[in-house]
């Protein structure tokens, strides 16, 4: 192999320092085999973790495509997140590493992990949440949010988690939908050096949610904020009761017994929550960890996502913690109070493993390298992407002004839906910048074209995957229905990932985006239909069509084009008032870039909105077909 700083092609190759520190040094060797034995392979890997009790069958397809896996077994989550840990010299090792926006810092061993995880579940006992009960966490990104969700899956309750970035009407949504018992909150969080006042959005959601008993919550910023008698208590109020203390018994669970709620947006304005289980997910996470970023008990490991989003789930929460590894974690904002914020941490906490999203690897290029370059960055062997397809330029800067070139990037695709990664390198791979490389051991991935044919290499079409996997979705919540349909109906037998991709003749997969009407920005998804009802909920507004548009460092912007009503006139006022009244009722994600005023919008002759034209005609491409369309 040669040096990582050789390009053939566009092919970064590893050095023999990372081929040699690598746990597995040949991918064939273990794809072969989980091509052969998938059953064989995911049991071996499940062997690795403890369980109440072993599998009667690894895998049950009987009732396709609702997929079972470890049929039999009992398990939980924390029983190998924190428990087994206490039982080695792990119990002294440092489980989290915290730092606030503000400068303040929080350690926490595995041993301080599992105390304050077994009080707050005695706590969540005491207040009546118990095995099955829904709980909602809308929190900054605090250790308390990491202790919440562990002490939801010790007693069996399932988390739903939304990210604070929300606001209040898709909070509510979320809350009423889950039916949930109890939230879980903080007075506020750090954001680029101002208050997101969280409690304050709670309070506003919860006048249209009777499910909701109780309301906890952290006290962080410190700012005076409402509690209700009888309703609202504070997090640090309870953990000093009586009833906090004592022995805190970890839940045994079936192995498919539901560990959380994450809504995604779907097609249609209605979020869907997609539904993840104990332990095929526990198996997935690990193994996807443990091989492609290679994480050892010398590791510092710090994903940079939030954990409202499965990225934070699955690589800030479970997986690190899975592994006994270091995880670190970072309140605020990258560029606060300068640009040179995480490259600061990377050298003062000695990261050694680094993963990001595409968008926030080009909003950190628009500063130029003097930022990154003030620090010593030696300290990093590998890094990550993840969130969206990055694009070369992007990637090429990783690499070498990040990385200085000595630490590959692995470029990771996956869904809220997947649980884990799907398409990925591993270190010891040749790598060519934009790509996703390969499906990961055990999985197969085509690329469809309408009629279920293959397409040729190099053309684009439908991703789909061929294998069930143990940390898939089990169901959409409540909707049976809309998970056969949307995930399993177009090509029957194979999973529909809603993203085109093509493949190059090397086998490498390259993703290009959604195919349906799901806006990525920033790496977060949301539905045209969200925006849309947003924007109509507006007075002025008769009718709306978001789009979504290339954007250099968001990967794509949101564009609207709205209709008004008789006696509104299209002017700057009225366009800023409405870029706020979407982010107030969505959250600041999705603010639009644009709003468009026009008198008509382009439809089918059933009335369906064809964005696919307004997206074609923003950008000046060919319209394509347009014979559906209403004259």
């Amino acid at each position: 192999m040669s040096n990582s700083n050789k390009i053939d092609e566009e092919i970064f190759y590893p050095s023999e320092e990372v081929i040699q520190q690598a746990r597995l040094k040949n991918w064939n060797d273990l794809a072969d085999f989980a091509a052969k034995d998938l059953e064989g392979f995911w049991e071996k890997e499940a062997e690795e973790l403890e369980w109440y009790q072993k599998w009667d069958k690894v895998l049950d397809d009987s009732g396709k495509p609702f997929f079972k896996w470890y049929t039999g077994a009992k398990t939980n989550i924390v029983l190998n997140a924190v428990d087994r840990h206490q039982k080695t010299y792990r119990k002294n090792k440092l489980a989290l590493i915290w730092v606030g926006e503000d400068g303040d810092v929080r350690t926490m061993s595995y041993f301080a992990l599992n105390r304050e995880v077994s009080q707050f579940g005695n706590v969540l006992r005491a207040m009546g949440i118990q095995k099955g009960d829904r709980v909602t966490i809308y929190m900054p990104r605090i250790p308390e949010i990491i202790i919440a969700m562990l002490a939801c899956a010790k007693v069996g309750a399932v988390h739903s988690v939304v990210y604070g970035g929300f606001s209040q009407d898709a909070l509510q949504e979320r809350i009423d939908d889950s039916q949930s018992k109890l939230v879980i909150t903080a007075d506020g969080g750090w954001m680029n050096g101002k208050i997101v006042e969280l409690k304050k959005i709670v309070d506003a959601s919860l006048r249209k949610c009777p499910s909701i008993e109780s309301v906890i919550a952290v006290k962080r910023t410190g700012h005076d904020v409402r509690m209700e008698p009888g309703r609202d208590y504070w997090y640090h109020e309870l953990i000093k009761l009586p009833i906090a203390n004592g022995f805190c018994e970890t839940e045994q669970m079936d192995a498919e017994d539901p560990l959380y709620l994450l809504y995604t947006s779907g097609t249609t304005g209605k979020p869907k929550a997609i539904l993840h289980v104990h332990g095929g997910y526990m198996v997935g996470v690990y193994t996807s960890l443990k091989y492609v970023f290679d994480l050892t008990d010398q590791d510092r490991w710090w994903c940079a996502a939030d954990p409202g989003w499965v990225t934070g789930h699955s690589y800030i929460v479970y997986g690190p913690l899975l592994m006994g590894a270091t995880t670190f974690m970072y309140e605020g904002a990258p560029t606060y109070p300068y640009p040179n914020r995480w490259w600061a941490l990377i050298e003062k906490y000695g990261i050694s493993v680094f993963y990001t999203a595409p968008t926030a690897i080009r909003g950190l290029m628009r500063f130029g390298e003097s930022w990154p370059k003030k620090h010593n960055l030696t300290s990093l062997r590998l890094l990550g992407s993840v969130g969206e397809p990055i694009n070369p330029e992007a990637w090429k800067w990783y690499h070498r002004v990040i990385g200085n070139e000595r630490c590959p990037i692995m470029d990771t695709w996956w869904q809220t839906e997947t649980g884990s990664f799907m398409i990925t390198p591993t270190p010891t791979v040749p790598l060519k910048p934009g790509s996703g490389t390969r499906p990961f051991f055990g999985q197969e991935a085509e690329i469809l074209d309408e009629e279920g044919n293959p397409v040729p290499d190099g053309e684009e079409g439908n991703l789909v995957l061929k294998n069930p996997w143990p940390s898939m979705m089990r169901t959409i919540y409540k909707d049976p229905d809309r998970y056969v349909e949307q995930y399993w109906s177009k090509y029957p037998g194979k999973y529909l990932t809603g993203d085109s991709a093509k493949r190059d003749k090397d086998g490498y997969y390259w993703i290009i985006g959604r195919v349906d009407d799901v806006l990525k920005v920033s790496g977060y998804r949301l539905g045209t239909a969200e925006v849309e009802s947003a924007m109509v909920s507006h007075p002025a507004i008769a009718e709306a069509a978001a789009i979504g548009l290339p954007h250099e460092v968001k990967g794509q912007a949101i564009h609207v084009y709205c209709i008004l009503r008789a006696g509104y006139n299209g002017n700057d006022e009225l366009n800023e008032e409405l870029i706020q009244h979407v982010a107030k009722h969505l959250g600041p994600i999705a603010k639009p870039e644009k709003i468009n005023f026009v008198d008509s919008l382009p439809k089918t002759r059933s009335g369906k909105i064809m964005r696919r034209v307004l997206k074609a005609r923003a950008q000046g491409l060919s319209e394509g077909d347009i014979s559906t369309l209403e004259e």
